[in-house]
């Protein structure tokens, strides 16, 4: 059995280069996965189609980067539901974002006739599901591509291979998995280019306005913490996270929780549980999150959206992982990081239900002593980021 320090150590994150180190590097240095399919140099438009979540949507960042970065002069459109859209205000790798409204077949059908309308001469398909691959092919473009897995693999006219046989390796991130994609085709992406999120100027002075009429001072470091999820197995207690905004408290850092509108009882749960200040806000847009985790010290919270925009950020990470899986969703990042977790011999798992246990053991294994280590080993790796 691996000793504790071990185990943590495999799960410290430390993967992809800065996305500020990678656009000053020449582009030279980064290499395609294979040869190219067609001749780049006479595609003028090119479609990324990432439908769902938060984090789906950031994790794409990479591949919209790489992308940019090998065609400057072409437009490049990204089709995302309409929801999680406002997370790309601001990129400069995206020329158009196309929204769909979720389960909505009327919006399907006007987005189809507009994405025919565009005429793309290459579409990429970053999400694999059923409505993803009927709006590629709804979009008339000359190249579609996916992967061999995804729903309705033959409405793409060029299929991948999976993406570890494209890295050459076992297990590979979701970001690489997209990356591939584009890699196969002649794009370069052999740096695997880390997530990547603009703070515009309007979401900056709103989240300062609320931080400063919520007592927070505008030189006052405080972290981020997350005690929300999707569902109960990737959920650690909001009392955990009591104790660990006493502990960031005891090292001069104040909290700052957030959660989604109608996740108050979360948020609530913890200021309640906590002798430690903690401001809560459940009603910030996307684009506030993301400037509210470009000011935070660190980091911790649950494996979720939230977690990857501070990863885009850059923001020092500690994430409690519970059924999901490690290796393809931990935070994308080259700041100093740490994912914790109780090794189960039954994760990871799809963790909607817990069939092992009826009540998700893996995440409430993980004791409030070995998030609070792991916060003292980032906030050590990290003091030197912030002088």
């Amino acid at each position: 059995m691996k000793s504790l320090d071990s185990r943590q150590a495999e799960e410290r994150v430390a993967h992809a280069p800065s996305p500020d180190d990678v656009r000053a590097r020449d582009v030279d240095e980064a290499r395609p996965l294979a040869h190219a399919l067609w001749d780049w140099t006479r595609v003028r438009r090119v479609l990324v189609v990432r439908l769902r979540s938060i984090g789906d949507t950031v994790l794409a960042t990479p591949s919209l980067f790489a992308l940019r970065r090998f065609l400057p002069g072409a437009r490049i459109d990204v089709l995302l539901e309409d929801w999680v859209a406002p997370l790309l205000e601001g990129s400069t790798d995206v020329d158009r974002i196309i929204t769909v409204r979720r389960k909505s077949s009327a919006s399907r059908l006007a987005v189809a006739r507009r994405l025919r309308a565009a005429r793309y001469d290459v579409a990429f398909n970053l999400h694999g599901g059923s409505t993803a691959a009927l709006l590629m092919r709804a979009s008339g473009a000359k190249h579609r591509v996916g992967y061999e897995s995804y729903a309705y693999a033959s409405l793409h006219n060029h299929i991948a291979p999976p993406s570890a046989e494209l890295w050459r390796r076992e297990r590979t991130h979701s970001a690489e998995q997209q990356l591939a994609l584009l890699g196969w085709t002649g794009v370069p992406v052999s740096d695997r280019p880390a997530t990547r999120l603009c703070v515009t100027a309007e979401s900056a002075e709103r989240v300062a306005r609320r931080l400063r009429a919520a007592g927070v001072d505008e030189m006052e470091a405080f972290a981020l913490v997350h005690p929300a999820a999707a569902f109960d197995s990737k959920t650690w207690a909001a009392s955990n996270f009591a104790r660990v905004a006493e502990h960031l408290a005891a090292r001069g850092l104040a909290t700052v929780a957030v959660a989604a509108p109608g996740e108050e009882g979360v948020t609530g749960e913890l200021k309640e549980n906590s002798r430690a200040r903690v401001v809560a806000f459940t009603d910030l847009s996307l684009p506030e999150l993301t400037a509210l985790a470009a000011r935070a010290r660190l980091f911790v919270g649950n494996d979720s959206g939230i977690a990857h925009i501070a990863a885009a950020r850059r923001v020092p990470s500690v994430v409690v992982f519970g059924s999901s899986n490690v290796a393809h969703w931990r935070p994308w990042t080259d700041a100093p990081s740490e994912v914790v977790r109780e090794e189960m011999p039954c994760a990871p798992c799809a963790g909607y239900t817990c069939a092992e246990f009826g009540v998700a053991q893996c995440i409430r294994r993980v004791s409030v002593e070995r998030m609070t280590a792991a916060i003292e080993r980032v906030l050590g790796e990290s003091a030197g980021l912030f002088g």
